[in-house]
């Protein structure tokens, strides 16, 4: 979760690299926007407040970049601030805000704006609710809301161990869309991958899946997650030893948490020794280096591939044949 010292330290010694750089010039923007998301979002306008009907929405979906579709929040960090302007307590992900130190109007301010296409949003402060304290103070005109189409997409992330290891099996898997490696449940933001190998940081290795619930469910991806690792070892997965590799389900909802401890129940006698995987509340992702994405289909013939991975993915194959996808 990122707090007001995370943000600072964003806007002062740097920020999350973008999932994609978008680059248009001034006259496409033009094309593309009404004159005030252009005014707003290029020009680094502000609208009127309570001018938008969007203040008033809190319902579940999400919320993307007006410009380039980068998704940006989700509705349930959504929340009445009173200001005039749609309020949020967390981004979507780590590296979807890009913050800037603003010294115009006479203040001292962390301006916002979209990590892929450097979009002005608004700003962020330091006096929103609990547990984060952050109040994100965005422009409605600077977002558009992603309408749910029939529920086919949903996020879920599980960490099991190396991150190479449970990409190569869930990619496989129907109805999942993308898998991303990266890091979540930790101490510090937007961590390098050495210092989570180090364990300096208290962050998991894990894998945020984004799936289609008509195709496969949440339940499903939670039985396929505590049968391709060992949920009882704490720490450890085999040879990979570190607090990076524990067994963690980062859960939504109590919808989802309450699907995990029904699924751990039932397959608690089934291991020898305690399941002791973490069942915790997600707060934020940080995707790994894009050298570490699809790592053990373009390094198959590598040691640790052929050795550790290979293995798994042969079992998981077996195990879960019923839920292979093409």
């Amino acid at each position: 979760m990122l707090k007001w010292n995370d943000i600072l330290k964003f806007a002062s010694e740097g920020n999350s690299e973008p999932d994609e750089e978008v680059r248009k010039s001034e006259d496409e923007w033009r094309d593309l926007l009404t004159p005030e998301q252009f005014h707003v979002t290029r020009q680094h306008g502000t609208e009127r407040p309570f001018s938008s009907g969007m203040c008033e929405l809190f319902e579940p979906g999400k919320y993307a970049c007006v410009c380039c579709g980068n998704l940006l929040f989700e509705g349930g960090e959504k929340f009445d601030s009173g200001t005039g302007w749609p309020s949020f307590t967390q981004p979507a992900k780590g590296n979807s805000i890009f913050y800037h130190q603003d010294g115009s109007m006479g203040m001292a301010r962390v301006e916002t704006l979209c990590n892929n296409c450097e979009a002005h949003l608004g700003h962020v402060f330091p006096d929103g609710p609990e547990p984060s304290g952050l109040r994100y103070c965005m422009n409605a005109v600077a977002l558009k809301k992603v309408e749910k189409e029939d529920e086919t997409e949903a996020v879920a992330t599980f960490g099991g161990g190396c991150y190479w290891c449970t990409e190569a099996m869930f990619q496989q898997l129907r109805g999942v869309k993308e898998v991303v490696s990266g890091f979540s449940d930790g101490e510090v933001p937007d961590p390098s991958y050495e210092a989570v190998c180090n364990g300096s940081t208290g962050h998991a290795e894990v894998i945020q899946l984004t799936y289609d619930p008509s195709i496969i469910s949440y339940e499903e991806l939670v039985r396929v997650h505590l049968g391709t690792h060992d949920p009882t070892t704490l720490n450890r997965q085999g040879a990979d030893v570190g607090t990076q590799y524990r067994s963690i389900i980062l859960c939504r909802s109590e919808k989802e948490r309450e699907t995990v401890e029904a699924v751990m129940a039932e397959l608690k006698d089934f291991f020898d020794d305690p399941v002791v995987t973490e069942v915790k509340e997600f707060e934020v992702f940080y995707p790994a280096p894009e050298k570490h994405f699809n790592y053990y289909n373009d390094n198959t013939r590598q040691g640790y591939c052929q050795a550790v991975i290979s293995p798994k993915v042969a079992k998981f194959r077996k195990s879960f044949a019923h839920l292979l996808g093409d």
